[in-house]
This record gives structure tokens, sequence and C-alpha cells, in this order.
């Protein structure tokens, strides 16, 4: 069996942490006069309270986690955490039930930006700025994840993105603490550059400051119903630059500043860059067709293919009246994802490069037999477990999206808005298609039942999906 006691002992910790977070709320409450300030306190108090008596409980267990822990761990703290996280949208905004707090949170905390909160707008400054923080924290959990637990859990290919290796130079930080070190100053260093930026091109200071947490996060949540549509066309461009920014790996960041040698998978940005030239291009011409001016619709069609493919979930106009080019691109964009080791969730470049490096070697062997074809990327063998994890990954996305489509329509949603849920909260995008959670739209008038359906699916795909169906089997709860 797992052992138990240090997975409680970190994971009391991590809850403390959170219940600490939710003062900074309290304080901007309180220092502009609000009246939400005091029903923060049981919001802190009560997870306080919870994460000491797991720290008491579990203290002087061994902090040693073998595979088994960590998957326990990774994927315990992601459905208990928006537990935690949703207490202050209970008890600080109007008629929101616990289904649709822990909704919002599990958006937050995963970066998917899906909302079901309407009036943004009008919502004290305690909660939008605890929505931001959400999906900033969110956003740097997701960077560690993706360098340092998923290739140790060998999920969905993720064993190539390894550290590890007979040659130090190969590794970029040897130790794990400096590499969250640097991680965590590179991510809010950019955070900073962002809010800057957001500021010179005309957003005022909180808006800023929380449009940029959810900017580099890649993560979507905004203080207004129009998201970004409702700011200067410059916010508009700034915010293109800061979620491409996002959508890159940390670690090259990393690399860069520390002028070190070491395997960054930095061939995914070209690609990337690629589609949203070319994305943003198609949609532009679509935008002019609808009677948008050419600077209008190349700035349209920019910020949307660029908040699709890194799975931020902005809007700047609801590109549905584009017609049905535009939603067919934007449903199809939605399962491409930003690059490994960034924020961003989907797919990934990564795992498209792989399948599509694995057809041609099938082809070229299909014609001529005897020829043997080495896979590499980068320089770096991929062997057949990679190729095989990929392809693993890629089908469970798709298997995952359709039993979530299925369980959707059961719930009485029409199909449209069913797969397209289905989809964007698998892939951690947010907004959906049609009227009622497209990007004009929230997931609010869904029923409770279809809003728990997505809630797993969020996490499900934050996970990676092995990371949890790994523990259905009984396999994993044995010696």
């Amino acid at each position: 069996m797992p052992a138990f006691r240090p997975v409680v002992f970190i994971g009391g910790i991590l809850v403390l942490v959170l219940a600490a977070s939710m003062a900074i709320p309290a304080l901007v409450e309180w220092a502009l006069g609000a009246s939400h300030a005091p029903e923060y306190i049981p919001c802190v108090a009560i997870p306080a309270f919870l994460g000491i008596t797991a720290v008491i409980a579990s203290r002087g267990a061994p902090l040693k986690l073998g595979l088994r822990e960590a998957y326990l761990l990774t994927s315990g703290l992601w459905f208990v955490l928006p537990l935690v996280a949703s207490l202050p949208f209970m008890w600080t905004v109007p008629n929101l039930s616990l289904t649709d707090a822990y909704f919002e949170a599990v958006s937050g905390l995963t970066a998917t930006g899906g909302t079901v909160i309407v009036g943004l707008d009008g919502l004290p400054p305690g909660v939008l700025l605890w929505r931001s923080m959400l999906q900033w924290v969110g956003g740097i959990g997701i960077v560690m994840m993706a360098v340092a637990v998923l290739p140790l859990l060998r999920v969905g290919g993720m064993q190539l993105m390894s550290r590890e290796s007979s040659d130090t130079s190969d590794k970029i930080l040897a130790r794990p603490r400096e590499l969250a070190t640097w991680l965590i100053s590179v991510y809010l260093g950019i955070t900073v550059l962002c809010a800057i930026a957001y500021g010179v091109a005309g957003m005022g200071g909180f808006d800023a400051l929380n449009h940029a947490m959810t900017t580099v996060s890649t993560a979507g949540f905004s203080t207004r119903d129009t998201s970004l549509g409702g700011f200067p066309p410059a916010v508009q461009w700034v915010s293109i630059v800061f979620m491409l920014a996002g959508a890159a790996p940390f670690l090259l960041y990393v690399q860069l500043l520390r002028g070190t040698s070491g395997f960054v998978p930095w061939s995914q940005i070209p690609p990337m860059l690629g589609v949203v030239a070319v994305g943003g291009a198609l949609l532009a011409m679509t935008a002019t067709q609808n009677g948008h001016g050419i600077v209008e619709s190349i700035r349209h069609g920019l910020f949307t293919v660029t908040s699709i493919i890194t799975t931020t979930g902005y809007a700047s106009y609801d590109w549905q009246l584009w017609g049905p080019l535009a939603a067919a691109m934007a449903l199809m964009l939605t399962f491409c994802g930003g690059c490994t080791g960034s924020t961003t969730g989907g797919i990934k470049i990564f795992r498209w490069q792989v399948l599509i490096r694995r057809f041609r070697i099938t082809t070229q062997e299909l014609i001529r037999p005897h020829r043997v074809v080495a896979q590499v990327y980068q320089g770096r063998p991929v062997g057949s477990e990679v190729v095989q994890s990929v392809m693993s990954f890629v089908l469970l996305v798709g298997a995952v999206t359709a039993l979530t489509t299925v369980a959707l329509t059961a719930t009485g949603v029409d199909l449209v808005t069913a797969f397209s849920s289905a989809a964007t909260s698998v892939t951690n995008v947010g907004p959906a298609l049609g009227s009622i959670a497209g990007p004009a739209g929230t997931f609010a008038p869904l029923p409770d039942s279809a809003k728990w359906i997505l809630s797993i699916a969020m996490l499900l795909g934050r996970l990676e999906l092995l990371t949890v169906l790994v523990m259905l089997d009984p396999d994993f709860w044995r010696r």
C-alpha cells in the first residue's frame, strides 16, 4: 500500500499555504473599505484548522515519496485544493452554490478559464483578485508538475523531458530547490513585466495586476464580462505577446538567463508561432468578410488564435459571428495546445511533433520495408515507449472527450454545447461553442450535474489523464 502519512503531511502544508493566501483578498477588501472583509475570516480559519490537523497527525513521517505516493499526492491535491479554494466564492458571491463555487475554483486552479459567475464588473475586488490568484498559483503549479513530476511518472511521453542524464551538462540545474527558485523567479518576473505593459497600454492598476496573473498563467479569467474586448486595442496586442510568453517552455528562460546548456524542448516554438500566424490570417479573412477593417481583423484574428492555442480563453470578440469556418477552426485549435513545460493545457506541440514524425517514418517503412529509420527529437532518441505513451495519451483525450460529451447530453445539454464544452474542459481552454458557453456566454445556465462532470473533466485534463486513471488499476494498490 502507498505510504499515506507523507502524502497527508505535504497536503496539509499546501492547505495551510492556500489558507494564508486567502488573507490577501481579505486585506484588499479591508483597505478599500468593502463590506466583505469579515466574510474571509471563516475562509481562512477552516482550512487553517484542517491543515494544522493534517500536519500534526502525520508529523514524524519520513518525507520519502515513491512512485505510487507521487501519483496519489499529485492527483489528490488537485481534487482537494479546489474545495478549500471554493470557500471565498461561496461566502462572498451572492447566490453561488457549492457546485458553482467548486466549478469556479477548479477552473481557476487548472487554469481553464471557464466561469459560472455573471456580473464580474460589479463583484467585490477581493473576489476578482482571488480568482486571478488561483489561476496564477495554478499556473506555476502546472509548470512545476510538467518539469519535475510528469517526467518522473512517465505520463504521455513526458519521460523524454527528464533532466536525468549521465552527462551532468544535460542538467540545467541539478538541485530541485534551486530549479524551483529559478522557475518561480522567472514566472514572477514575466508577470510583473506583463502588468507594467498592461498599465502602459491603458489598463488601470487593479485590472493590470489581475490580467497579468491570468495572462502569464494562460488561464483567462477577466475582471469584466466582456473579457479583453472592453479594453483598448493596445491591451490586446500586449496580451498576445505575454500569452505566447506563457506558452513557451519556462526552462528555456532559465537556460537563457543562466547561460547554461541542457535539453529544453525549444523546437516546439516555431510550429506554435506558425499555427498562430496561419490561423490568425484565416480568421482575419473571415472577420474582414464580416465587415471588420483590415487592421481590426488582423488583431482579432491573431488574438483569438493565440488565446485558443495557448489555452488562455480570453475573448476580444464573439468570433462565432464570423461564421462556421471560425467556429470549426476554434474547435480544431482547442486540441493543439502550447509547449511542454509551459502553463498551457491541451495535447501540446511536442506530442503532435512526435506523432507526425512517427507517421512519416511509418510511411517510409511501407515504401521501403527493409529500411530502418531512427526517430529522434532535438538529437535525443525517441524510444518506442515514448511513442506509445504519446499515442495512448492522444487516444485517451479523444475517449474522455467522447465520454464526457455523452454524459453531458444525458443531463439535457444540446450536442454542440456538450461536445465543445467537453473538449475545452479536457484541454483546459475555457470557452466553448454555442450561445450558452461560447466566448460571449458562461457555464452558469448548465445544470449542476453537468458542472460536476465538467469539473472532473478539467481536473483529468490538467492531470494529463493517466495520472488519475492509473490509480483505477488494482495493481496500483498492491504491494
